[in-house]
Order: structure tokens, then sequence, then C-alpha cells
């Protein structure tokens, strides 16, 4: 089995920065994609940010330029720097990856979430 957990979140100031973790567990064979998504009260848990085994990276448009999403596959490890924070980004946010177990195709997973809240 695998386990993805997040660490890192908090209570943050607007315009502050705040910098996610996210480790991965458990019977891995490799790790294809991994990522983070967010979800506000009252709305649709949404895509933040992707980085493929090779380093290629994917923004949504409402964080490009503020947030940077890297990997340490040595450590089975995404983090998510999060900068200039803004009151909009309030959510909870989740980590993803797709693990190789030993079969021949990537199963998708899920972290628990670690609750990201900007306010003054």
């Amino acid at each position: 089995q695998v386990q993805l957990v997040e660490s890192g979140g908090g209570l943050v100031q607007p315009g502050g920065s705040l910098r996610l973790s996210c480790a991965a567990s458990g019977s891995i064979f490799s790790i294809n994609y991994m990522g983070w998504y967010r979800q506000a009260p009252g709305k649709e848990r949404e895509l933040v940010a992707t980085i493929s085994s090779g380093g290629s990276t994917n923004y949504a448009d409402s964080v490009k330029g503020r947030f940077t999403i890297s990997r340490d596959n040595a450590k089975n490890t995404v983090y998510l720097q999060m900068n200039s924070l803004k009151p909009e980004d309030t959510a909870v946010y989740y980590c993803n990856a797709g693990v190789m177990t030993g079969g021949f195709y990537w199963n998708n997973y899920w972290g628990q979430g670690t609750l990201v809240t900007v306010s003054s």
C-alpha cells in the first residue's frame, strides 16, 4: 500500500509565504506524476500544479508566478512553495501522485489534505 502525507499548512498573512511538503511511503516501485490540488468551502477540487517524472511542470493560471512545484525523487517527496499568498488561496491542499507498486500501470493516490488559511 501507498500513503501520501502532507505537511506545512497553517495560518499565514496575505503576502506571506508557505512551503508544503508531501512524502510518499509504502510499497513504491516508481512514481510517475505528482501534484497539488486544493478545495475551498463550497467549491470543487481544482488543480494547482503538477510535475512529471521528468520535471515538466504545469500550473493553474491563478498561481502562475507565485507558486513553485518541485520534487525530490530520492525522498519520494513533492513540494509546493507558495509566495505572495492571497486570501483566495485559502483551501485544503491535497497531494496527488501516480504510483507504480510493482504492476504494469500507475495507481492514483491522494493525501489527507493540509489546511492553508490566508488571513490578516
